[in-house]
């Protein structure tokens, strides 16, 4: 945003018929007396406040009027270079500009573009547990008073720059005296700057802050774009506390509330549009925005106000045909998320096709009276969305409803993207029953690296340096045949060493102890149209069986452990149940969940740093570790071993089915066919199983995989998550009734699939339970990746072993009916190998 944007503040060049202080100044007498632009900056409004009446409304900070994006970033920006020249340039190099929380934030962001090189903070009242906060204070006349500052450099504020702060009016100075008492007894300052778009303090106020520079020893400047003071009368807040109470009263009498009446038609459905963040770009200031991160986020706004304006259906450049009237577009912030969606409305007013205004919700409660010489028209009321920063109650978009808009970007981000933004009394609904239509787009959250305890790793698994950034997430087209919002692969892309070896050779070195499983790959498995026509017959047949687990585990996953988590799907049979579970997310609640692929190897651990980037990019708590199917729970024990050294993140499992009884989060706890278990990198993305070997993977690297690109003809992966979607809406009343069943259902792990394991281990010699294979998704693997001895089958199962028994077939493998078997069929692979034991087909298999 460091180029200028041409606008106007209304009344520049136009003549101001009527002031939107009319209303309030006639009824209750508070005047606005000093320069003359103030009419053209302020109007005034009343609200529910009792430490002060009346509110300042300021026509180009963005909030509570829908304004010009270029007016209102260029106001900010303008002070800005004012700044630079007052400073000068050796001094404006090394000030840090500091705004408030919520409505100053924009502001002051755009005054950091002015200064040129300042970093930026603003404080927030939204906690974020693991940051330390660097100071705080309180703003006495506020509706929410308490503001913390959160840093993610500590040394932000601990330099002995100038210190610019930036409000949005200066109206007594209380709040800035309580930030530089509380900031300049910790780090001692020569030098202020108060930035503001006004100020309206009194005599009485301007020398006692003068008082106060004096005291501290510092020199303090003051720049706005206007002066003056405020003029009210004798008992004005009981008569303006009054004034609501009746105005309100008024409304609710007529049963119509302060919100217009929606349009009788149903409204159309939000739409998400994916604006292409660029990773590591903080949303705003909460945790300091730098230069560099400036120009990131200034080099990436054509291209994401290209998708915006792509979304809305807008030509390039001005609106074609004579006389033909732009449309009015809306690009809405969420409270303390000013500046993103700012930056994305200059980005969309340069692209053109449509006139362009920008404002944002608050939670200031402000009376709405619909008359010309009223600063506040209209007001669209819902509950907060944004929960960790306020906690419950309502929040306000003014100015919205009834203002003639075609079409609104509401901007949040992925904090606040929770089940009460998309509620039916939510702000996406109130949006679209008075805007035709309503685009939704999602900024991630930044969370900063220091939020999270250094995690303890023995000492003996450090390296000397480790690299200062993980690489971010691979992901598709490049990597995989899955969308790029689909799933992010925290792995390295090792498609180019050759790793395949012989099933039959990897077997016997695996079983001598001559080579790890994950050290090499086994041969992809190209099955025959016999063993194809299985898959698609046991995916059409269970099809919605499967969306009904996915939904149910899905929404025991919202309502128990986080209402917006993080999916880590354990890579690769977990990544299907992953991207299902996004979409059944997406469907029902309208909640785009991150969701990643990371590698855990038995015997070897879950990859430390693809945790390690997790934990400086998410809330630990969050992350929900996600696989397809339970064994006898040899994963769920790892993870759980593993994790140890990670505190913060829950080590237990959500998983489609539990036949083995070892997580309390899952879908179904039955044993049946699930077809992506069928096949192999072609049911997942043609992504082959990870490898973990030391000469490919350093200390310093993720666990690697394979992409099959040569594949794609066979690829089924996305035709199998169609397929399950389409059930989506056939299944909804049966997963709400399963889980309200299981919230009163005791779901404590009784482990019976590894007792049964451990019976079956001992009844036919096998002394090592990792070579007995539980449940039709492992005994499926055994019979694709290694060389099986016998299997063992339910007496009486049915269509769900179809496919073990045509592959048995192949393989040359017998398959035993058994009774009492605790899991549909076992797979059994015999513990004294010899290289003869080849399958009756003789082809390389392939495993996860």
């Amino acid at each position: 945003m460091s180029h200028e944007t041409p606008g106007r503040i209304p009344g520049e060049s136009e003549n101001v018929v009527v002031w939107s202080g009319t209303w309030v100044s006639e009824r209750l007498g508070v005047e606005l007396t000093g320069d003359r632009r103030l009419p053209e900056l302020l109007g005034l409004a009343l609200r529910r406040n009792p430490k002060r009446a009346h509110l300042l409304v300021s026509n180009v900070l963005g909030k509570h009027v829908p304004q010009s994006p270029g007016v209102v970033w260029r106001s900010g920006y303008d002070l800005g270079v004012r700044v630079r020249q007052l400073l000068g340039p050796a001094d404006a190099e090394r000030a840090v500009v500091l705004g408030y929380a919520e409505t100053a934030t924009g502001l002051g962001h755009s005054v950091a573009d002015g200064v040129g090189s300042a970093p930026y903070l603003h404080s927030t009242r939204r906690p974020v547990p693991g940051v330390a906060p660097a100071g705080g204070f309180e703003e006495a006349h506020s509706h929410a008073t308490s503001h913390l500052l959160l840093p993610e450099d500590p040394a932000l504020l601990a330099g002995t720059g100038p210190l610019v702060l930036v409000d949005d009016e200066f109206s007594t100075g209380n709040t800035v005296l309580n930030t530089v008492r509380d900031l300049h007894s910790r780090h001692p300052r020569e030098r202020y700057v108060i930035v503001a778009l006004v100020d309206m303090r009194s005599a009485a106020d301007q020398d006692r802050f003068a008082a106060f520079a004096a005291e501290i020893g510092a020199r303090v400047d003051l720049v706005t774009l206007a002066a003056g003071t405020v003029r009210l009368p004798d008992g004005v807040l009981a008569r303006g506390q009054a004034l609501v109470a009746e105005y309100e009263a008024a409304a609710a009498t007529r049963g119509a509330g302060t919100t217009p009446a929606a349009p009788a038609a149903p409204a159309p459905p939000v739409r998400r549009v994916r604006l292409g963040w660029p990773d590591g770009v903080p949303d705003g200031g909460r945790h300091g925005f730098t230069p560099a991160h400036r120009a990131r986020l200034d080099a990436a706004l054509p291209a994401m106000a290209e998708r915006l304006a792509d979304a809305l259906g807008l030509p390039d450049g001005a609106p074609g045909g004579e006389g033909a009237a732009a449309p009015r577009l809306l690009v809405l912030g969420c409270e303390e998320l000013m500046y993103a969606p700012l930056a994305l409305g200059v980005a969309l007013e340069r692209h053109g096709g449509a006139e362009v205004r920008f404002s944002t919700t608050t939670r200031s409660p402000v009376l709405p009276v619909d008359d010309p010489g009223y600063a506040i028209r209209t007001r669209l009321v819902f509950p907060a969305h944004d929960a960790p920063a306020d906690g419950p109650g309502d929040r306000y978009a003014y100015n919205v409803a009834g203002a003639g808009f075609d079409a609104v970007v509401a901007v949040v981000d992925s904090a606040a993207d929770t089940p009460a933004l998309h509620a039916p009394d939510g702000l996406l609904a109130q949006l679209a029953a008075h805007i035709p239509h309503v685009l939704l787009a999602v900024v991630p959250s930044y969370v900063p690296a220091s939020r999270v305890p250094v995690p303890h790793v023995p000492a003996s698994h450090v390296p000397a340096e480790r690299p200062s950034m993980l690489p971010e997430p691979l992901r598709g087209p490049a990597f995989s045949s899955y969308a790029p919002e689909e799933v992010g692969w925290l792995l390295q892309d090792l498609s180019d060493v050759e790793l395949e070896a012989p099933t039959e050779e990897r077997e016997e070195a695996i079983q001598h102890g001559g080579a790890h499983y994950a050290e090499s790959l086994p041969v992809e498995y190209q099955p025959s149209d016999r063993y194809q026509a299985l898959f698609h017959a046991a995916l059409d047949t269970s099809a919605a069986r499967i969306a009904r687990a996915v939904g149910t585990v899905t929404e025991t996953v919202l309502a128990e452990r986080s209402p917006r988590p993080v999916l880590v799907s354990l890579a690769r049979a977990g990544t299907p149940v992953g991207v299902l579970m996004r979409r059944w997310a997406l469907h029902r609640h309208g909640l785009d969940l991150p969701h990643y692929a990371v590698s855990i190897v038995r015997g070897r651990g879950i990859d430390a740093n693809a945790l390690r980037w997790l934990a400086a990019h998410h809330d630990p708590a969050d992350v929900v570790f996600v696989d397809g199917w339970t064994g006898k729970g040899a994963i769920t024990r790892e993870l759980a071993a593993a994790l140890q050294d990670f505190p913060g993140f829950d080590p237990e499992i959500a998983v489609l089915a539990d036949p083995g009884s070892c997580v309390r989060t899952y879908g179904t706890r039955e044993d049946f066919l699930i077809p992506s278990a069928c096949l192999n990198s072609t049911v997942s993305g043609l992504i082959s199983r990870t490898v973990l070997r030391a000469d490919l993977v350093g200390p310093d690297d993720y666990h690697g995989a394979k992409f099959y690109r040569e594949l794609a003809g066979a690829d089924v992966s996305n035709d199998f998550l169609t397929a399950i979607t389409s059930h989506f809406d056939d299944v909804t009343a049966l997963v709400d009734a399963d889980v309200k069943e299981l919230s009163a259902t005791d779901r404590t792990p009784t482990w019976a699939g590894w007792a049964a394991v451990e019976r079956i281990s001992q009844e036919y010699g096998i002394h090592d339970v990792n070579l007995v294979k539980p449940g039709v998704g492992e005994t499926t693997r055994v019979l694709l990746r290694r060389v099986p001895w016998k299997i063992l089958a339910q007496r009486g199962a049915g269509a769900d072993l179809d496919h073990v028994r045509l592959l048995a077939e192949q393989r040359g493998v017998p398959v035993e009916e058994v009774d009492d078997l605790h899991y549909t069929c076992v797979g059994l692979i015999h513990p004294k190998y010899t290289r003869g034991a080849t399958g009756a087909d003789g082809k390389a298999v392939a495993n996860r």
